[in-house]
């Protein structure tokens, strides 16, 4: 009598199971009906660059966009569909297993205990991938070049340093995979931030109804970087349009699944930036910085503090003569010039600049008159460090001689229109160490610049091998945000044989990029050539 009854439950629960699989297919169509409409997503640009002319080229660019974007959400919806079938499988395994008695015995050990065993060492092996890898705390390292750089990314494009002669600075994910890994990042990212669990934080009294949902459209940037024999990394970032606060989330993928880290919210709207400039002389560029300081954080960051280091006399006045016109003007007055009668030493300027702080704690960005910076590095700046445990170590683009690279117009265009990141404007500064946000305890507790270095470069190297040496993160990644304005170099015969070489090294990488050297090379052949076109040209036509 048992087994018929048995048999009507498990027919009951079947016919349940298919109607739930009906209901859950009928949703997810139409969640794509409703993901095909038509959307109008904003595309961001850097302040100052301007926009492409509204022609064929524009609307075919746009079209592209739009059918990437569609393609980004079709694959999603296709993951869904293919882990609910998977979910299907699931259920159907459970549903067999309802009607055995009971489980099989293999060599006298329960099978379902066999592979919940199994199950559960695997889950031991991947966080122990996670517990291994420089996720949550940073890795002593023997030098400079054995960090792990990030590489940076919107959910248009990615920022690389690995380019080669083929790959560019900026550039649309080519490789299927590689697009799809970003979409699915940035997804299961939302997926953790709309649906929270106990660990991240979130408080009790926090209904759906009152939480703020996130979707694609609010993911700001994102950095990941992989270790060979442990996983990759993501650090995603997330901010609502009329928002101050991130939320911030890091995930691991240790060759298998994701899995989440953390997810926190990052609270940035009352720190503090104090930009700290060391100058001697160049008076020129200093104004033109000035300039990008008043739009950037004077009228749009406004949570800055200015710190000028000058070295020497001469010029002195007019450096006082720009801050006091900024501070009219604008009615800013978060600065302080200091004033030191020795030779420039760049080490020495910062190390001054960090200890004229009389305020606590501050969050520092050691920066040069020549660099160019946008609000959105700033809150980068704020977002990749944290006292006592990441200090951010951001890769500047560095723009080529426009002498040069703009050759063929009269003059070159306004320094806002040079600032893009094509092969032939610029190269990611690698090897430069001297941008950096770091709070000033970790500064100081780390002992701050060797002194000893005297003249141009090597300070930055010496001051970077500390926190490698450390037990604090050091975050790398190249940023879209900060550029190094090109400037004739002057290499002086009082540096040491190895800062000069370096110095020269710089001079050369700085001046054009590989193609516009070569036609400088063969200018001449190349001259040669279009004379000959020409007298070809002429002769044909009075043939």
């Amino acid at each position: 009598i048992r087994m018929p009854r048995r048999g009507l439950v498990i027919q009951a629960r079947t016919r349940w199971l298919l109607v739930g699989l009906a209901l859950l297919f009928s949703l997810v169509l139409l969640m794509y009906l409703l993901e095909c409409a038509p959307q109008t997503d904003g595309n961001g640009s850097l302040p100052g660059v301007v926009g492409e002319s509204m022609g064929k080229e524009y609307y075919q660019a746009l079209l592209q966009e739009q059918e990437e974007h569609y393609q980004n959400r079709a694959t999603s919806l296709k993951r869904q569909i293919a882990q609910l079938k998977q979910e299907l499988q699931e259920m159907s395994d459970k549903l067999k297993s309802l009607q055995e008695k009971k489980s099989p015995k293999v060599n006298g050990m329960n099978y379902q205990g066999t592979k919940e065993q199994t199950s559960n060492d695997l889950l031991e092996f991947l966080h122990s991938q996670i517990d291994k890898a420089e996720v949550s705390v940073g890795a002593k390292l023997p030098s400079e070049y054995g960090v792990i750089p990030f590489e940076s990314f919107t959910s248009m494009k990615v920022f690389q340093l690995e380019m080669g002669l083929t790959r560019h600075p900026e550039e649309k994910p080519v490789r299927k995979d590689k697009r799809d890994e970003l979409v699915e990042v940035i997804e299961a990212g939302l997926e953790v931030i709309n649906n929270p669990d106990e660990e991240d934080g979130q408080e009790e009294d926090d209904g759906v109804g009152d939480r703020q949902l996130y979707s694609e459209n609010d993911f700001i940037e994102g950095y990941y970087r992989t270790e060979r024999d442990k996983g990759t990394q993501y650090e995603l970032f997330y901010k609502k349009m009329d928002g101050m606060e991130y939320r911030h989330v890091t995930l691991f993928r240790p060759f298998g699944p994701l899995m989440k880290v953390k997810s926190e919210t990052v609270d940035i709207s009352r720190s503090i930036i104090n930009i700290i400039v060391p100058l001697a002389g160049r008076t020129e560029a200093f104004a033109q910085f000035m300039q990008n300081f008043r739009d950037v954080c004077i009228h749009q960051d406004k949570r800055v503090h200015l710190t000028v280091v000058y070295f020497g006399h001469d010029g002195l006045s007019e450096v006082k003569s720009i801050l006091e016109s900024v501070a009219r003007e604008t009615d800013f007055n978060n600065y302080t010039l200091v004033s030191l009668n020795e030779e420039f030493n760049r080490g020495r300027g910062l190390d001054m600049g960090a200890r004229a702080w009389e305020k606590g704690e501050v969050l520092m960005f050691f920066c040069d008159v020549d660099v160019y910076f946008t609000a959105e590095f700033l809150n980068s700046c704020r977002l990749n460090a944290e006292p006592g445990k990441k200090v951010f170590y951001p890769v500047v683009f560095s723009l080529y001689n426009p002498a040069i690279v703009y050759a063929n117009q009269d003059i070159p265009p306004p320094v806002e229109q040079q600032l893009v990141h094509k092969k032939d404007s610029g190269f990611w500064r690698d090897f430069g160490f001297g941008m950096t946000c770091q709070y000033r305890t970790d500064f100081l507790t780390v002992g701050g610049f060797d002194l000893e270095v005297k003249g141009w470069g090597g300070e930055d190297v010496h001051l970077y091998r500390k926190y490698l040496h450390g037990e604090l993160m050091v975050v790398r990644t190249p940023v879209p945000g900060l550029f190094h304005l090109w400037h004739e170099k002057h290499c002086a015969d009082e540096l040491t044989p190895e800062q000069y070489r370096m110095c020269i090294q710089s001079k050369a990488m700085n001046e054009a990029s590989h193609s516009h050297l070569g036609m400088l090379v063969f200018r001449e052949e190349i001259e040669a050539h279009l004379r000959k076109q020409a007298y070809r040209t002429n002769s044909e036509a009075v043939g």
